[in-house]
């Protein structure tokens, strides 16, 4: 890092952990972890190590190494495979002067590297274990695997930052023995140089989606957090017109596939533009789906930030969202979109109290802004008005930079 000090200049190596790195990136944090390391790598000397196959080395001035699970490890529990990746990384860390590391898959080769190698360990919350029951259903026993190790990186780190306000009050809930002074909220961003409007009237019918219709789109990987099954139930009250449009990834399980896939057979019985994109669509074809969005949907039951909906805010798309983690502080009601109130049972799996009331509900704010095209369309301005200047990548890259110097100290 250089960091400007009143008589000296300090230059440090920041090795940064994570599983996710392009080419493969499937979720918020893969796309926080690619646009941290280009905003830093000019600032620091960075070295990425990554999860996955062997990918260039070089990224925007950034060293990147590629890690894969150890052959011997192939046919174990997935947790299993990701510390053995974990323990792969922790020896190439020597010589490095901090290590952050993102999602619980890295916070072990956080932890031991901090350990080994004597060096600060900043960890940046994503998500939390406690919070996603639902794994259980993926990884089995590897779910009790996976809390234990973000308990212990997360309890011993030198700082965690948080992506909004509500992750800090869960990690604060979920681990109290944590240190709150060393919880620091930074939030996720976008860049609106690289997520602009791009109208193709002719792109999206090729995706066999109407320009000419009012449309409310979805994106993601179908998951429970994501509340896809709410979204399909309200899709049902909304207006006969109004299309609905899926860029789903794969389902987490067998069982939530089958579950979305009736619910999805169950509304084109009843409506016509149901519109489903099974794949997880280039940047620039997403882009130019969220412009021709009148209304984007985000009716997650837990959502630390949810970076998605910066991207459609950036792309000019009125937002409808839950009311819920760091999503209010991302969505201005009534300025950038609408909050749909939403009291969740405090078991951990974050279900609706009234899931119909949550329900109607959404479908009547949905229906509320896709029914007011010039109402939608300015929400849609005001919202990447409120991504270009609250959610800068610099700005973000600074307050970074804040909390390793805080934990480094002065380092002549």
């Amino acid at each position: 890092m250089k960091c400007n000090h009143s008589d000296y200049l300090v230059i440090v190596r920041i090795d940064i952990v994570t599983k996710e790195f392009p080419p493969e990136i499937y979720g918020g944090a893969g796309v926080h972890v690619a646009e941290l390391a280009r905003v830093l790598a000019p600032q620091v000397d960075l070295r990425v190590r990554a999860f996955g196959a062997p990918r260039p080395e070089d990224y925007h001035g950034a060293v990147v190494s590629s890690y894969s699970s150890p052959e011997e490890l192939s046919g174990a529990n997935t947790a299993v495979q990701t510390l053995g990746t974990d323990l792969r990384i922790v020896p190439d860390i020597a010589g490095s002067d901090l290590v952050h590391s993102h999602t619980w898959y890295a916070n072990m080769a956080g932890h031991l590297a901090s350990l080994l190698h004597g060096i600060p360990h900043v960890l940046s919350a994503h998500s939390l274990e406690p919070l996603r029951p639902w794994k259980a259903e993926q990884l089995g026993g590897g779910y009790a695997l996976s809390s234990w190790v973000e308990k212990t990186a997360y309890e011993a780190a030198a700082a965690i930052i948080a992506v909004s306000e509500g992750m800090r009050q869960d990690i604060l809930r979920c681990y109290p023995e944590v240190d709150p002074g060393k919880v620091r909220v930074v939030h996720n961003g976008i860049d609106v140089e690289m997520w602009q409007p791009d109208h193709d009237a002719e792109a999206v019918r090729a995706l066999g989606i109407d320009p000419d219709r009012p449309s409310v789109v979805w994106v993601g990987r179908v998951t429970r957090q994501k509340g896809v099954p709410y979204l399909l139930k309200a899709a049902a009250l909304l207006p006969p017109e109004v299309q609905l449009v899926l860029c789903a990834g794969a389902a987490d399980t067998p069982e939530l596939g089958a579950e979305v896939n009736a619910l999805i057979d169950g509304l084109k019985e009843q409506r016509d533009g149901v519109v489903v994109i099974e794949r997880m669509l280039p940047r620039n074809e997403l882009i130019q789906v969220l412009s021709a969005a009148t209304v984007f949907a985000c009716p997650s039951i837990y959502e630390p930030l949810g970076i998605v909906n910066l991207e459609a805010m950036a792309c000019g798309a009125a937002v409808v969202a839950s009311a819920t983690g760091g999503i209010p502080e991302v969505v201005d009601h009534g300025v950038t979109g609408l909050l749909v109130p939403l009291e969740q049972i405090s078991d951990g799996t974050g279900t609706p109290l009234d899931p119909d009331r949550f329900i109607r509900e959404f479908a009547e704010a949905l229906t509320s802004v896709v029914s007011d095209p010039d109402r939608a369309r300015t929400m849609g301005e005001q919202g990447r008005l409120r991504a270009q200047e609250h959610f800068s990548w610099d700005s973000i890259a600074k307050t970074t930079l804040d909390v390793y110097t805080s934990v480094l100290g002065t380092k002549e």
